[in-house]
């Protein structure tokens, strides 16, 4: 739909978004070993550390020489694994554009548990809508919505550079793009398009994303671009002047 390329958007309270880096680096290296591997590893490392419904809710199970890490184990470990270079490189790209300033709102720590929570619940939701599927769901598009939604809650009206249908360039409001994109995600989920993409863990990402952000951001850290106006001294030193009340009540006109 289309490719995000930068946002002007600065770091107010942290350095570094050092577990965005961290959380892109190791995505890049789980895909390199695997890809290493070859298709036999691939398959493997997506059977034993992919997501798969069906072995949650103890329809069917793995066999011994398939499992690698516990069942719920999967609800993380899934979100590491890309089927190919164009997954993983669109999930990073999103995640390197978003998760830096979500991260600053958020802090180090949260942002971490913030992630790994949206990756469960994206895994979740897509267990629920499809309990029987024996096909692991692999990828970090799950934690990357929510990264998305928590982004649109904190950062509307913040200009973004896009890739309309991956080819016109445009600065745009982070909301239009934003809610373009989740609008994307609803109808073809309703639509029930495309099975190799599971739109159901981009939902439950997104709902997690929405909902976590208001209870984990920093406190004094504002939701749509709000300002926070805080009376200043005239000169430093001295205490704010309070403002007088107007002489027409409250409810005139200056």
């Amino acid at each position: 739909m289309f490719i995000p390329l930068h946002d002007a958007n600065s770091l107010k309270h942290i350095k570094l978004q050092y577990v965005t880096i961290g959380l892109i680096v190791a995505n890049v290296l789980v895909f390199l070993f695997t890809s290493a591997a070859g298709e036999e590893g691939a398959i493997t490392a997506a059977i034993g550390l992919g997501y798969i419904p069906s072995t949650i809710y103890d329809i069917v199970e793995r066999g011994p020489d398939q499992i690698i890490v516990p069942d719920y184990l999967t609800f993380i470990t899934y979100a590491f694994l890309h089927a190919d270079f164009w997954h993983i490189a669109g999930n990073m790209l999103f995640l390197w554009v978003f998760g830096d300033n979500v991260e600053d709102a958020l802090g180090h720590i949260k942002f971490l548990i913030f992630y790994i929570v949206c990756a469960a619940a994206g895994a979740l939701f897509h267990g629920m809508m499809a309990p029987e599927s024996q096909a692991p769901l692999i990828g970090a598009s799950g934690a990357v919505a929510g990264v998305v939604a928590a982004y649109l809650i904190l950062h509307p009206k913040v200009k973004v550079w896009i890739l309309a249908f991956g080819r016109i360039p445009l600065r745009i409001p982070a909301w239009i793009a934003l809610l373009a994109w989740i609008g994307f995600q609803v109808v073809m989920f309703l639509a029930a398009a495309d099975e190799q993409v599971s739109w159901a863990a981009h939902l439950g990402g997104i709902a997690a994303g929405a909902f976590l952000v208001l209870v984990f951001r920093r406190r004094g850290v504002p939701l749509f671009d709000r300002e926070i106006v805080e009376p200043r001294a005239v000169e430093l030193g001295q205490p704010a002047m309070r403002p007088e009340p107007s002489p027409r009540g409250p409810w005139g006109r200056q």
